[in-house]
């Protein structure tokens, strides 16, 4: 089976530039109805912080069939945190995304998770991480297991899905499965006239959403189940509690 897993990072808009949130006003709802539409469950990596600003869209995303997992407590870098300190947030985070659902899946803010914390997440009940990507040093090819947690790797960064249309199915079809794909919500705004890094400005909004839809078109035509991240796990042959 081929697996392709639909993931978005919730959070402010474009951090560490922006405290805005326009992204969950208005971009998480559109992506929500879009996969709606289009009859696909993903993934919705929440910061605590969001999910307590808007406690509705966390509802919704469980209660549409989605993945909820945790992005951290503030979109804080774990990296630079004390053992300590790290855990503590991951311990307050887990215990706010628990109040909306189920939280098995994991993903570090900046994909930035020292190995000293894996451990951590054990002990909080998380059964998948997807933290580390193929494009990042170690650069890891291979889904496998660490203790009890199945680390599954993004597949291209985020910006990959708003290139033009020819160039995304050109790197698309040279992944190799299972592929995971991730966003924020804030892409599926116009962000054209903020002052951020050109990455987090091209091609977002009415733009960026259109092409998440021929991703999923692409996807199903190639032959792909697109799932949650907790259950590609399952489907790739680990016992994980999703």
């Amino acid at each position: 089976m081929k697996i392709a897993v639909l993931s978005f990072d919730v959070e402010q808009d474009c951090p560490p530039y922006l405290s805005s949130t326009r992204g969950m006003e208005r971009g998480l709802p559109r992506i929500l109805d879009l996969l709606a539409e289009e009859r696909v469950k993903a993934t919705f990596f929440f910061t605590a912080e969001m999910a307590q600003l808007f406690p509705r869209l966390a509802r919704r995303v469980v209660d549409e069939g989605h993945e909820l997992g945790s992005h951290g407590y503030m979109h804080e870098r774990l990296d630079k945190l004390s053992l300590f300190e790290a855990s503590y947030l991951l311990e307050k985070a887990t215990a706010v995304l628990s109040r909306f659902g189920m939280v098995r899946s994991f993903r570090a803010p900046n994909l930035q998770l020292p190995d000293e914390l894996l451990p951590v997440l054990e002990k909080l009940g998380y059964s998948v991480d997807s933290s580390l990507a193929r494009y990042k040093p170690p650069f890891p090819r291979v889904v496998r297991r660490v203790g009890r947690i199945v680390r599954i790797p993004v597949s291209v960064t985020s910006s990959v899905l708003r290139l033009p249309w020819l160039l995304q199915q050109f790197i698309h079809k040279r992944l190799t499965p299972p592929l995971v794909y991730f966003a924020h919500p804030w892409e599926y705004v116009d962000m054209r006239n903020e002052l951020v890094r050109f990455d987090c400005r091209f091609n977002t909004g009415d733009a960026a959403l259109e092409l998440l839809r021929k991703l999923i078109v692409l996807l199903r035509r190639e032959g792909y189940t697109i799932v949650t991240l907790c259950e590609a796990a399952r489907l790739l042959g680990y016992e994980v509690n999703c």
